[in-house]
């Protein structure tokens, strides 16, 4: 039976159920709890209740008992015995509906007993002289225990030894300020001003991008926010050199990059990405928060006398950097040039400046003038430390980020050839940040500029000399997807075809799309509780996973959904995502364009002398609409296009360090055996001829269902 039938029988019995909607009702209970895996966000409510709470706390210890009493009367392989079935070798409980349905009671058990035991303590802290909860987690494992479950046995018996080892254990930590009482205040407050983040359980899948599972893997949902902008983290060819990668360095790094974890896969990405931005050197970190951290921190550190120019909308990174500094921040409103050249004027040439802005912000999707920025910067004196983490290998020939886009003929007519090109806005640009955790689908962050510049970073910078250095495989995963996109413009331009259907769709629709020029599709909400709603309504009755955007991430009263379109996004899924978040803006009653033009505007949606349309900085020409050459957007049952020239120059740029690879792109590495299971192929052997010369079997790969590309079937097959 659905849930919610049974919920609505209750309805007039209980004052919660009664007071909510059916729509928060079923996302409620179809959202797992961010503490507690096991249960629903509404049941992890109701333990709070105080009808339910016992209800709930004695329904576990039935669920424990009832599962436990099976577990520990036979074990799992007697009652494979005794059922006939014979296990495959290297069968996991997953695969048994019996002992897995144990385990996930014993789990769910846990998680009931958990959170009543925290709604407990939190009454404690209120309460200091309340009597202490006389039931804990440790309590129902150790009842589980005796009543014969296996999945508490361990857990019982390490409990107990810790218990031995240290008999005033139970004893409260601390006697003096009370910690928990502190942290339940402050997030109380986050609950208060609807600033509270919840986070989905979403779990993407490789072979049906951009389809992820919840936390439940039998219901699938549609991904409208994430960051790999062109579904470069499931691409073939990346996947095929993360496993070779793995299959010959391992997993960890090893260190610092000081110590052990200095490979050639990190210096061949850092040569791979300078060619990229045409500088003289790069560095990479572990994210690109970092990477902005680090990198300002240490120069406004190190420049006697630097003062920062920061615009008004940049990133918490770039933020925090300049903070952590102790250099001068001065404030500028954002894009407004002569309110920068204003606060320029006021410092001598000779005093240390840099100018910090973004090349795509992504909240609102405008474009910094990068090119009348680096005017200022010569005029007045300063650097231009340019962040291009929402544009790098989504603009440009070669998705070196905006700045390489402002001269797109001349990148092209440059090709390959990674030389800088003198007056060029990307030459121009001091100091460029970018990121391989959104469109190169990866993780890590990189700064690209002058040796001498990048030597001192790596030199002096906290934040790079002592973390642990990115695993190999990640590292070769993000320089192949590098090379990829260096060599195909393809996704780029699809994604711009994609991105300006779904902004026409929703603007002859009256939805509030935030106008700006880039790939962005931020769509005004203006509130924090309805836009929190309207993300739910998607995704509890639609299946559709956007994100709500709330304070502190934009002001407060500029709340937002921001859609994320992508080149694997077909033509029925959009006009299924435009039909329903113009149903769900009907449902609550969400403000539409003309009612903030009513209203005076906001966020520069309905602001009177404010465009309504702004021209996408790809031409029609460089998306290839005037000469015919447009990709075609993609329909359901088609397979996205992966390029053959791009594969092999993404191949051959790991000639050196993984031996040459040709024919059929191996995006996985799984094979059927002789009994019908699954194994694992870990063999680091690169070519069909060298696999039958050793002996090897040629393993069966699977085609893969949504990723594995009819255009890379046969990748220069030179052997």
């Amino acid at each position: 039976m659905d849930k919610l039938s049974s919920l609505t029988r209750f309805k007039a019995a209980c004052p919660f159920l009664g007071r909510t909607k059916t729509s928060t009702l079923r996302n409620l209970s179809t959202s797992s709890s961010p503490r507690y895996p096991t249960l629903s966000v509404l049941t992890e409510r109701a333990t709070k209740c105080p009808v339910m709470g016992p209800a709930l706390n004695t329904r576990s210890k039935e669920i424990v008992a009832g599962y436990a009493s099976v577990a520990g009367t036979f074990d799992v392989d007697r009652i494979h015995k005794d059922k006939g079935i014979v296990p495959p070798p290297g069968a996991t409980i997953e695969m048994c509906p019996h002992a897995s349905a144990a385990r996930a009671a014993a789990r769910m058990a846990e998680d009931l007993a958990a959170a009543a035991a925290k709604k407990k303590r939190s009454k404690a802290a209120h309460h200091p002289h309340a009597r202490a909860a006389t039931t804990t987690p440790k309590d129902g494992a150790a009842a589980a225990a005796a009543a014969g479950c296996p999945f508490h046995l361990k857990a019982a018996a390490e409990a107990k030894l810790a218990t031995a080892a240290e008999p005033n254990a139970t004893k409260a930590k601390h006697t003096g300020f009370n910690y928990e009482a502190f942290y339940t205040e402050e997030l109380d407050k986050k609950h208060k001003d609807k600033s509270y983040r919840y986070f989905n359980n979403i779990n993407r899948l490789a072979q049906k991008f951009p389809v992820a599972h919840t936390a439940r893997v039998t219901d699938e949902v549609e991904v409208w926010c994430a960051n790999d902008y062109l579904g470069m983290g499931n691409n073939p060819v990346v996947l095929e050199t993360m496993h070779r990668t793995l299959d010959k360095y391992g997993h960890g790094a090893g260190g610092t990059r000081n110590i052990a974890g200095n490979g050639a896969m990190h210096l061949a990405l850092e040569n791979e990405l300078a060619d990229l931005h045409r500088k003289p050197a790069a560095l990479v970190f572990s994210s690109c928060y970092v990477a902005n951290d680090a990198t300002l921190s240490t120069l406004g550190s190190k420049l006697p006398g630097c003062v920062y120019f920061s615009d008004s909308m940049n990133h918490a990174s770039m933020i925090q950097g300049m903070r952590h500094s102790g250099a001068k921040r001065v404030i500028f409103n954002h894009n407004d040039l002569e309110d920068l050249e204003s606060k320029l004027k006021q410092y001598p040439k000779e005093t240390p400046k840099i100018i910090a802005f973004e090349s795509v912000y992504s909240m609102c999707g405008s474009i910094g003038p990068i090119k009348e920025i680096c005017d200022l910067a010569e005029q007045y004196g300063a650097l231009t430390f340019l962040d291009e983490v929402h544009a790098v290998g989504l603009y440009g020939p070669r998705g070196a980020g905006v700045a390489e886009h402002l001269d797109y003929e001349a990148h092209v007519a440059a090709g390959q050839n990674g030389a800088a090109i003198p007056g060029s806005v990307m030459d121009r640009v001091d100091i460029i940040t970018g990121t391989l955790g959104k469109a190169y689908g990866a993780v890590g962050g990189y700064i690209a500029g002058s040796e001498e510049f990048v030597d001192m970073i790596r030199s002096y910078a906290p934040g790079f000399i002592f973390t642990t250095s990115l695993p190999p495989a990640t590292v070769a995963g993000a320089r192949a997807s590098v090379a990829y996109q260096k060599h195909y413009v393809g996704d780029r331009q699809l994604k711009q075809v994609n991105v300006r259907k779904v902004k026409d769709a929703m603007s002859a629709l009256d939805i509030p799309v935030i106008p700006g020029p880039s790939h962005i599709v931020p769509v005004l909400v203006g509130d924090p509780e309805l836009a929190k709603a309207a993300s739910d309504k998607l995704l509890g009755e639609h299946d559709i996973y956007v994100q709500a955007i709330n304070y502190p991430t934009v002001a407060r009263g500029e709340e937002r959904l921001r859609f994320t379109v992508t080149p694997r996004h077909t033509v029925e899924q959009m006009d299924r995502l435009i039909r329903a978040v113009d149903q769900v803006f009907t449902e609550l009653n969400i403000n539409r364009l003309s009612d903030w033009k009513r209203l005076g505007g906001r966020a520069t949606v309905g602001v009177e002398g404010q465009p309504e349309y702004v021209e996408p900085i790809w031409t029609d020409e460089q998306v290839g609409i005037t000469d015919g050459t447009v990709p075609r957007i993609l329909k359901n049952g088609d397979k996205p296009v992966v390029d053959a020239k791009a594969v092999n120059a993404a191949r051959n740029v790991f000639n050196n360090l993984l031996g040459t690879i040709e024919g059929r792109v191996q995006a996985n590495r799984t094979r059927v055996n002789a009994e019908g299971g699954v194994e694992l192929v870990t063999s680091t052997l690169t070519t069909k001829s060298e696999m039958m010369r050793s002996g090897v079997a040629i393993p069966i790969v699977s085609q893969m269902e949504g990723s594995e590309m009819k255009d890379a079937a046969d990748v220069a097959a030179s052997a």
